[in-house]
């Protein structure tokens, strides 16, 4: 068992590892499928509107804040030549979101394309596109540029970003309080500090390319960009921005307290020990004792601020800070992420010291193992409750994005369980604990003092050495000997104890199966909650095609919204199906065929081989069960993809998706 262990830790890293980027890669395919919160919820002029004068400016509104670039708005002419010209203006006053663009003079009748994209609140990229008229509709070849927000090489990287800033976080937080409330020694530890001073770096550096990336994020799309100071000005304003800029200010914090955790407190921590040490030999006093507890507790009620403001920079730009109930959501997702960081970081910690501190006391695993249990308890308090919040409903979990990220981190997280139950029992077998390895320590010094101790291969080199201490050359080379064998004496204590060779490996799984955990909950945190996801798919399960004909559209379909009366039969016309203006009509009826009255219905259609949409379409309530507009404008002819979402609750919604032809 011991013969196989240090062959089977690398292996086993450098696998999981492999999984973990293939993970990541996989879910944020996954994630960039889903659409966001923020919608258009009105323009001037209005979808489809005809108007006899060119208007001056576009005016767009949306259903809550957003982050636009210069180019986010886009006027397209008939020819497909943009129009809009000058900067965009932010109308913005109070709850309304309003942003415009102003036109070229003198434009020419025909029908222009608007095209706009952006970033929402909670960093979801968004994007649409609707046509109005000058005078007359005409036929347009307007297409819109292939420039999504979020998306591309900068969507990568600043989803990679994303990623490694949440797991510098976790091993900042959890490595300093596994050292401050399971291991005090740890302090003075080198690999541990070394782990938490990588925390930080990773976590201020990933910081840094966030804030720079986001102008392309949010505009141009352009790589190059990055370094635009204008939009880097802009982006400050927004609420993303500002919570990593205080995320810097935060680390500078973090900072000052990594430099007194390892230097006075790593100090305190030897003085205190010593001072026990002589206690014990009739000598010495509690002021050390004092000084550390009292160095300690400044440093976990100030860590436990700054991780706490660190965690709030994600909480205030994210999920929590959209959606229902807010104010319970944003200091419940600070507890989850503190909590993720104490258990995972904690992990992290205690792997490294399994490696690579042989005198690791039992104590500290077993403090540490209570800390883990209570952190797990506070993530099913909190997940449970931000899953509710973000799912909203039974069937959202299979079909939403959202849903079934959710589903694959919980499967995972048993699995993480699992490999946790498996270490709290190599805990309980773990071999002598600390005092009792001290007593071995004294007894065989005293063993050594007395001449009883065994000659071994360093005291040959001891011996060597003092024949030869006037050749510096020698002296080196012998040194060098005496740390390979005390090094190779630790290793080989090390292994012997297999009960410490066991918690090593299934802290070690615990820790790959992490890696992957983290990439799930970063692909989470850029998927659109299924409470507001609009379905893919109908729940009728397929996909067909309207019949293929220059005649007006006739579509007669079931569907299933899932909540208390949510079946019915929608019916759809469009008139006469051709480019130009067309008038539409929409009937729900309830399942025994008499008009079933609806909350509201929506309807957007795309033209995907010219990338022109989705186009929206609002229609107006004219009875119970019947809805019409009368002024749908379809640019050109083509295969379109026509979506009609129904609504009869709150949570309650379906998607119908067909292919009509027009022209």
């Amino acid at each position: 068992m011991t013969a196989i262990a240090p062959r089977f830790g690398p292996q086993l890293i450098r696998l999981l590892l492999v999984t973990a980027v293939l993970t990541v890669g996989l879910l944020g395919a996954l994630a960039g499928t889903a659409s966001a919160h923020a919608a258009l919820t009105g323009s001037d002029p209005k979808d489809g509107a005809v108007v006899d004068v060119a208007p001056r400016e576009v005016t767009l509104t949306f259903s809550e804040q957003i982050a636009m670039g210069d180019d986010s708005i886009r006027v397209l002419d008939p020819s497909s030549k943009r129009v809009d010209v000058a900067k965009m203006q932010d109308l913005s006053q109070g709850g309304t979101v309003r942003y415009a663009v102003g036109l070229k003079p003198g434009l020419p009748d025909g029908t222009y394309t608007v095209a706009w994209q952006a970033v929402s609140a909670d960093s979801h990229p968004v994007s649409g596109a609707f046509t109005f008229s000058v005078g007359a509709p005409s036929a347009t070849t307007a297409t819109v540029p292939d420039q999504e927000a979020g998306g591309g090489l900068v969507g990568t990287l600043y989803d990679a970003a994303r990623y490694i800033s949440y797991a510098g976080f976790i091993l900042l937080v959890g490595g300093a309080a596994f050292v401050l409330a399971c291991w005090q020694r740890g302090a003075s530890v080198r690999p541990l500090q070394r782990l938490v001073v990588g925390g930080w770096v990773t976590l201020t550096a990933a910081t840094l390319v966030l804030l720079l990336l986001r102008t392309p994020y949010t505009g141009s799309g352009k790589l190059g960009d990055m370094f635009d100071l204008g939009g880097l000005s802009d982006e400050l304003d927004t609420k993303t921005g500002a919570a990593l800029v205080s995320r810097l200010l935060l680390l500078g914090a973090a900072a000052l307290f990594i430099a007194v955790l390892f230097g006075a407190y790593a100090k305190r921590v030897t003085e205190a020990e010593s001072e026990s040490e002589s206690e014990q030999d009739g000598e010495g006093n509690a002021d050390a004792g004092k000084a550390k507890a009292d160095l300690a507790f400044g440093l976990s009620l100030g860590g436990t601020v700054v991780a706490a403001g660190i965690a709030g920079t994600w909480a205030l730009s994210e999920h929590a800070s959209t959606g229902i109930q807010t104010g319970l959501a944003m200091p419940l997702d600070v507890l989850h992420l503190l909590a993720v960081a104490a258990w995972l970081g904690g992990l992290v910690s205690l792997l490294v010291a399994l490696y690579r501190v042989p005198d690791l006391e039992r104590a500290a695993v077993r403090r540490f193992s209570r800390i883990a249990f209570s952190s797990v308890v506070v993530l099913a308090v909190t997940g449970v409750y931000q899953s509710w919040r973000q799912v909203g409903s039974w069937d959202a979990w299979t079909d939403t994005s959202y849903g079934q990220l959710l589903l694959v981190k919980i499967g995972l997280i048993a699995v993480l369980l699992g490999a946790a139950w498996f270490s709290r029992r190599w805990t309980g077998l773990l071999g002598e604990d600390a005092k009792t390895a001290k007593t071995t320590k004294t007894a065989e010094a005293g063993a050594e003092a007395d001449g009883e101790a065994e000659p071994d291969a360093e005291a040959g080199v001891d011996v060597a050495e003092a024949g030869t201490a006037a050749d510096p050359e020698r002296a080196a080379q012998l040194a060098r000997q005496r740390t390979a064998l005390a090094t190779a004496r630790k290793k080989r204590d090390r292994d012997a104890d297999t009960e410490r060779s066991g918690l090593r490996r299934s802290v070690l799984i615990e820790a790959c199966v992490a890696l992957v955990v983290l990439a799930v909950t970063t692909a989470l945190t850029g998927t659109e909650p299924g409470r507001t996801q609009e379905k893919e798919v109908s729940r009728t399960g397929t996909e067909a095609a309207a019949p293929a004909s220059a005649r007006p559209v006739n579509l007669t379909e079931p569907f299933d919204t899932g909540g208390t009366k949510g079946k019915g039969t929608l019916r759809l016309t469009i008139d006469p199906a051709s480019p130009g203006t067309n008038l539409m009509h929409v009937w729900i009826d309830g399942p025994d065929g008499k008009p079933m009255d609806v909350p509201e219905v929506k309807v957007a259609y795309t033209l995907k081989s010219q990338q022109i949409g989705p186009l929206p379409v609002v229609p107006e309530r004219l009875a119970a069960g019947h809805w019409s507009a009368g002024n749908v404008q379809i640019p050109m002819p083509g295969d379109w993809h026509l979506q009609v979402t129904v609504r009869t609750s709150d949570i309650d919604q379906t998607t119908i998706e067909k292919n009509v032809k027009i022209g």
